[in-house]
């Protein structure tokens, strides 16, 4: 999700610390499908109560949903909109929020210091409610959203502060390393020159952009026309562009018509976002289905559009760099001015990180929405398990599996998740149960799932299963995964026992 601002400078001196690293990363406490209903009630009422004015009530609401699910883009969005709608955008809030929330930074300061990141948001929220653009709040807030794991959040809340501050050189550099470690290397580049014109002896500053430069070529996909070679005629171009605007523009105009007529409509938003879209007007898109948030509180269709929006861009940016990477790899005579296949393979590292993160929270959406659909706690399970979120994965694969169209695939999941737990005797009864549920089309599965249970069995000290499962994936594949080897010391140890 994309968060930009352009407003009137007001410089003030460096505050806050430098972000964590992405290795540190803690997990986010654990959310019950009961706690996102009670949320996603209020946020429906705070919807209506803010629509009619009543903003203190509103924001009152809008805490507590952030408090029960604090990953939640949509509820700190709509927060730090009623926030500052309460004090009509004023860049200052109440004159005295700096009295009345003394003991409330008392308690955000103790709780960044105990490292409870939920504690610092929960707390943070509260003081900008008396002043949405505290400054140092704020980048303690988004510190603690980086330490969760939630980089959009964190990009999220410092882009909000750039509101009144967007020169400051300490918000602009942490924002800039969020837009990095997301994969958006033009803003990226964009904050590190202004980093540089505030700060010219800046040593970080000056490298930056240049080192980002090879990444900006992969986010702007422009890899596959200098793979190919291939350039369109820009008049041609042009032209294309010309008709499918005027075209564009009278659908539109009678989609807008309908929105207006009947705001409460979700098809109607949906269908103009998809025209703007087809236009190439994406932020069009995007602004009509946040507009429509609001009148139709939150339409699960609309949330989900929004989703897939944010996920496109990222899983075509990953297409493009394999596609240089193997590029990369066949070429005789590479040009050093190319990233290499390393920097390229940690580029695509970082966007698998985060299309499986928006995922998690796509699926999540889904299961919550569709409880009986099992496939979409399927899906959930599997990508938490990425994650490293292995007791979330567990609980989502467990329900998955009582419906025998999943069997196989959720016990084979689950299988991996208690393997990463170093429980063999669960990994191992999940394992066997998914190759008995197996059909014979799913070889693939058949034969990972073997490979696990050789390696298992070897590890617990079992060669004798490890050999007997490991003949078994051999006389299937005996190039797997370096079976024959494998085979060969677990003999050896056999023996030497």
């Amino acid at each position: 999700m994309m968060y930009w601002l352009s407003v009137s400078p007001i410089g003030i001196e460096p505050v806050g610390t430098p972000f964590m690293s992405i290795n540190e990363t803690p997990a986010l406490p654990g959310m019950s499908a009961e706690h996102r209903r009670i949320a996603a009630e209020r946020f429906a009422r705070a919807n209506q109560v803010v629509a009619s004015g009543e903003f203190d009530y509103g924001i009152q609401l809008l805490l507590t949903c952030c408090k029960l699910d604090p990953s939640n883009m949509l509820f700190r969005q709509t927060l730090r909109r009623t926030q500052k709608a309460r004090f009509d955008n004023n860049l200052r809030g109440s004159r005295l929020a700096l009295l009345t929330t003394i003991r409330t930074r008392a308690r955000l300061k103790a709780a960044k210091r105990s490292r409870e990141h939920v504690k610092v948001l929960e707390y943070g929220e509260e003081i900008l409610s008396r002043n949405p653009w505290d400054l140092h709040t704020q980048m303690d807030m988004a510190e603690a959203a980086d330490m969760l794991g939630l980089t959009d959040m964190g990009i999220f809340i410092l882009d909000q502060a750039r509101q009144k501050y967007p020169k400051d050189p300490t918000l602009n550099r942490a924002l800039a390393r969020l837009f990095e470690k997301r994969g958006n290397y033009s803003h990226a580049i964009a904050l590190w020159q202004q980093v540089k014109e505030a700060v010219p002896g800046d040593v970080e500053a000056s490298s930056k952009a240049k080192n980002l430069a090879a990444s900006e070529t992969i986010q702007r996909g422009q890899y596959q026309q200098q793979i190919s070679g291939e350039k369109p005629s820009l008049q041609a171009t042009a032209g294309a562009a010309r008709k499918a605007e005027e075209a564009g523009g009278r659908d539109t105009n009678a989609l807008q018509a309908r929105i207006d007529a009947n705001p409460t409509d979700p098809v109607a938003y949906l269908q103009l976002a998809m025209a703007y879209r087809k236009s190439n007007h994406l932020d069009k898109a995007r602004e009509t289905l946040e507009k429509g948030l609001g009148p139709t509180a939150s339409a699960y269709p609309i949330q989900v559009e929004l989703m897939e929006m944010d996920l496109e861009p990222l899983r075509r940016n990953l297409d493009v760099s394999e596609d240089k990477i193997r590029a990369r790899m066949k070429a005789a005579d590479p040009d050093d001015d190319e990233p290499t296949v390393d920097e390229l393979k940690k580029i695509r590292q970082r966007l698998l990180k985060e299309i499986n993160s928006r995922e998690i929270e796509l699926f999540r959406l889904r299961a919550d929405r569709f409880p009986q659909e099992s496939a979409h706690r399927l899906e959930l399970g599997a990508r938490l398990l990425k994650a490293d979120k292995i007791d979330e994965a567990i609980v989502e694969l467990q329900q998955a599996k009582k419906d025998p169209k999943h069997v196989a695939k959720a016990t084979m999941h689950l299988g991996y998740c208690f393997k990463r737990r170093k429980n063999w005797k669960l990994a191992l009864r999940n394992f066997e149960e998914a190759l008995a549920a197996l059909t014979e089309a799913e070889e693939g599965h058949r034969k990972e799932i073997l490979f696990h249970l050789a390696q298992g069995h070897a590890e617990a000290g079992d060669f004798t299963k490890a050999l007997e499962m490991g003949h078994e994936l051999a006389n299937l594949d005996f190039g797997y995964r370096d079976i024959g080897k494998l085979i060969d010391d677990w003999q050896d140890k056999l023996q030497s026992a």
